[in-house]
């Protein structure tokens, strides 16, 4: 029998901590919208040089989700046990490394920049627009991570609202920014791409200096402490490692997953990215509230002792996940048309638009089952499970089932279709398998006996 108070207890809790989540990717993913918007009233060229760039992209992103998601996890347990100068030192190591690591991405990307786009195999002129972007992408890349693990730090405590409002605001500057610089709106030049690439670099440099300084005050509960155990520096890498890995897996994959959709022509590689753009803007921001609320919420009752509690909340928050995303899904593909119409007046491409948004509308069950399970295993610490599912899905279903149906076996773009469904199946079931049989709670525990060695 279902206790429904014990369960509409825990989802009101999840409720307060997940909208400012929410709201916080919402706008997150409106930036990147518009980015994609802005870029499709020049050419297609330019949404597939964004789209192309923003592979690359994927690297400051992985290291600073990485390390966010070691950080929320000690957070969240510290604060539990009630270890707050441990919850400290771990947060502040986190954001150093972090911002160390983003150094050399500058230098690369001021670098590198041209043939990073050119060995993907795209056309001239998609390789001058998208070098020249990257260029600005990797140049905010330190700040960019910063940001993300001063987010999730304070998100490991509870406190949910300071990232979204330091979050939303460097968001709509960079919003505002890119329609200005851009298109030159008002006395501003017009910049076209390097406007856009510009308005993120200031963007994500706001950000991080606003949320360091909140760390910093007496804002946030939060507050940095001079580092003194590399033991909890070695919690913190083996966390993370597994979980920058799995978000490398899957934008490794997508190289040559890119280079397959142009074999099908540039308008199909365009629409693949403007049908990603909008299942990540409409139900982005629910599904990653649901996870990081997951790993918040686990997270804590571990550090309560409370196991059980733990995985009771896993199968809650999967309950609700499940049910919310598959309307979600359901709008989708009922709405592909009209909604992929914003993004492209393009025929060829909006031809393809429409039927990958149903592909992802179809795919959000699967999204509804895979990101309360994993958000669950990752606020014990358990980033390896998670790993698996997205390694197996990228590599075997979507880029070496795609290619198999599409060209080996002469499908098309249809087979792309089938092989993108089948990726995100494959998350799903390799996670539920792992909160459900894997030693996640007992690793917790032991991963919070190491440090309660650390002198407080």
């Amino acid at each position: 029998m279902v206790d429904r108070d014990r369960l509409f207890e825990l989802w009101g809790r999840a409720a307060s901590l997940s909208w400012p989540v929410a709201v916080q990717h919402a706008f997150t993913t409106l930036m990147r919208t518009v980015d994609i918007v802005v870029a499709g009233l020049f050419a297609p060229a330019y949404v597939t040089a964004i789209g192309l760039a923003d592979l690359y992209g994927q690297i400051p992103l992985r290291v600073g989700l990485s390390l966010g998601t070691g950080a929320i996890a000690m957070s969240s347990q510290d604060t539990g046990r009630g270890a707050k100068l441990t919850r400290n030192r771990g947060i502040t190591q986190a954001v150093l490394i972090g911002f160390l690591i983003g150094l050399p991405m500058v230098a690369v990307g001021l670098v590198l920049s041209d043939a990073a786009i050119a060995i993907l195999g795209a056309e001239r002129e998609v390789v001058r627009l998208g070098g020249t972007y990257l260029a600005l992408i990797f140049a905010a890349a330190p700040m960019r991570i910063v940001g993300l693990v001063g987010s999730r730090s304070l998100q490991g405590t509870g406190d949910t609202v300071t990232p979204m409002v330091v979050n939303g605001g460097a968001s709509v500057l960079n919003a505002l920014a890119t329609v200005t610089l851009a298109l030159g709106v008002g006395p501003a030049p017009r910049l076209g791409i390097v406007g856009i690439g510009l308005a993120t670099l200031l963007a994500r440099i706001a950000e991080a200096g606003v949320i360091v300084a909140a760390i910093a005050s007496r804002w946030t509960e939060l507050a940095f402490a001079r580092p003194r155990s590399l033991s909890i520096t070695g919690q913190l890498l083996r966390i993370s490692a597994p979980n920058f890995a799995e978000g490398m897996s899957t934008s490794l994959a997508n190289f040559p997953f890119n280079s397959l959709l142009l074999v099908f022509g540039t308008e199909v590689n365009a629409a693949f990215h403007i049908g990603r753009r909008i299942y990540q803007q409409v139900a982005g921001p629910v599904y990653r509230a649901i996870n990081t609320v997951t790993s918040i919420l686990v997270g804590q009752a571990l550090g309560e002792g409370d196991a059980a509690e733990a995985r009771y909340i896993g199968f809650a928050m999967a309950a609700l996940s499940i049910v919310t995303m598959g309307v979600m899904g359901a709008a989708l593909v009922a709405g592909a048309a009209p909604i992929a119409g914003v993004f492209t007046d393009d025929a060829a491409t909006l031809g393809y638009a429409i039927p990958f948004t149903q592909v992802f509308g179809v795919s959000m069950v699967f999204f509804g089952v895979f990101f309360p399970f994993a958000g669950g295993l990752r606020g014990a610490g358990e980033t390896r499970i998670p790993f698996y599912a997205r390694a197996i899905g990228s590599f075997v279903f979507m880029l070496g089932l795609s290619a198999l149906l599409s060209v080996g076996l002469g499908w098309g773009v249809t087979g792309i279709y089938v092989g993108l469904v089948a990726n995100y199946a494959c998350w799903a079931v390799v996670a539920v398998a792992g909160f459900l049989w894997s030693d996640w709670a007992e690793k917790a525990a032991g991963l919070m006996e190491e440090r309660a060695d650390v002198a407080e």
